[in-house]
């Protein structure tokens, strides 16, 4: 098998051809009833399957939320893991939105598993916690470059309790949020100045979080990454609320929108999807980037 491009490369021209729409694959309770689908591993997988196959030359990206589908054990996980596999031979970008984070060796596992060159677990990026220290995450970050897969690490997320840590600042008086976009920027740095237009090590940043990016002191235009901002639809972001949050740096918003397309359907969902996509066409001219 010929060596996988970065990862930052790769996510670039997909959403040069379709846009900036992630689209999350969350079958959860309602969305499987709706869908007339069994609450089990079954029902997952149709669920998921049906969705990557909908959503094939309608968008660049997916992600598929790990829980939904490890609440039903190996089954579970064994359809994630052909969702993963479907994702491939559809021509998806695929994150897994995983939330890991662990220290040493055990990071080291977490790193074979969703981002190791054989791992049926492994898909183009994963999402990690860096709240053990961002230092934590490196054996996971060096391995992903490695094989050509990308990291998106939680920053800013819209829930009420991150605040405790993320809004958190040091004894100089930089935000955690900061500190975390400041280190992606870091690791980012070696990529982007040999020509890469982004970097392997992108940022989790809720479309809804409105002025907080500014007020915490993070240049979310320097981390030289993706920026995926969930959120979008029906969370209650638009346009213009992912332009207050990523003012500067809407040229790497990569938002992710769920229910609001799943809502629609298996037969519709590829209808809404476009339409969503559409909305977003001009956002990567607001700070000057290129756009379809």
């Amino acid at each position: 098998m010929p060596p996988r491009a970065p990862f930052g490369r790769r996510l670039a021209a997909a959403i040069d051809t379709y846009g900036p729409l992630c689209v999350g694959i969350d079958p959860h309770e309602e969305l499987l009833a709706a869908w007339g689908l069994p609450s089990a591993a079954d029902g997952v997988r149709e669920f998921a399957l049906r969705t990557v196959e909908a959503l094939r030359d309608v968008v660049g990206v997916v992600k598929p939320q790990a829980a939904f589908f490890e609440r039903f054990g190996s089954p579970g996980v064994a359809a994630l893991e052909e969702t993963i596999a479907a994702c491939r031979a559809a021509g998806l970008l695929c994150i897994v939105d995983a939330k890991r984070g662990d220290i040493g060796s055990t990071m080291g596992g977490y790193a074979s598993a969703y981002v190791g060159e054989d791992s049926p677990l492994a898909g183009d990026a994963v999402t990690v916690s860096p709240y053990l220290g961002f230092g934590s995450l490196d054996p996971l970050i060096e391995q992903a470059r490695a094989t050509g897969r990308g990291v998106f690490v939680l920053a800013l997320t819209s829930n009420p309790e991150g605040a405790q840590v993320q809004h958190a600042r040091e004894a100089n008086g930089t935000s955690v949020a900061a500190r975390i976009a400041a280190e992606a920027g870091h690791r980012n740095a070696a990529e982007l100045e040999a020509g890469e237009p982004l970097g392997s090590v992108g940022l989790v940043v809720g479309a809804t979080v409105g002025s907080a990016p500014r007020d915490l002191g993070m240049d979310l235009a320097a981390v030289g990454g993706a920026l995926l901002a969930p959120g979008l639809g029906a969370q209650g972001a638009g346009t213009d609320e992912i332009r207050r949050v990523f003012a500067g740096a809407e040229h790497a918003v990569l938002p992710s929108s769920s229910r609001e397309i799943l809502s629609a359907g298996p037969t519709g969902l590829a209808v809404v999807a476009q339409r969503v996509q559409d909305g977003l066409r001009d956002l990567r001219r607001s700070d000057g980037g290129t756009s379809d």
